[in-house]
């Protein structure tokens, strides 16, 4: 007989609130869901801005020793990678799009987070299931974000600072 343990995370909006930018109020009421599995984790971000600011996970940075798969199934939206000194400032920042088929390969360190940038869910598939001493979200929340937020503007995505931080490095795309 097949088996599967699963558990389904529904993610609210006050849970985004402490990566929010300053005067941006969440309002998209379940933001995102986390569908765990023994191996996988699949995230169903939700489409819609809180604000001007796109729908978001709140993200982390990992730990976990090698590469993790990240594969989108469904939807569009941007993957954000940021590494970070050893003082906490932004090192590096990239954005890769994300629709259906695309894999990306996160080494450790990075940290990383699901924009929905779309009309429809994003479903993104994590080939590891990650314990929570593999991630951190603490650095994210601290800044109240990453260096850039994902906005809207004039119908365009783009990127504004994120104040809390002191560098804004160059933002690279793949």
């Amino acid at each position: 007989m097949w088996y599967s343990k699963f558990m389904v995370i529904a993610k609210q909006k006050e849970d985004l609130k402490p990566v929010m930018m300053d005067g941006v109020k969440p309002e998209i009421k379940d933001p995102y869901y986390l569908i765990k599995d023994e191996n996988q984790l699949i995230f169903v971000v939700s489409p819609g801005r809180n604000g001007v600011e796109f729908n978001k996970t709140v993200g982390y940075f990992s730990n976990f020793p090698g590469m993790q798969t990240y594969q989108c199934l469904y939807g569009q939206g941007v993957f954000v990678l940021q590494r970070n000194d050893e003082v906490g400032e932004a090192k590096e920042f990239k954005v890769l799009s994300l629709n259906p088929g695309r894999q990306i390969l996160v080494p450790a360190g990075w940290g990383i987070c699901l924009v929905n940038s779309g009309n429809a869910l994003l479903v993104v598939l994590r080939n590891s299931f990650l314990d929570e001493k593999h991630k951190d979200p603490k650095p994210i929340i601290e800044k109240k974000g990453f260096a850039y937020y994902i906005v809207e503007k004039k119908g365009e995505i783009s990127f504004e600072e994120n104040p809390n931080y002191k560098t804004h490095p160059q933002i690279t795309t793949e």
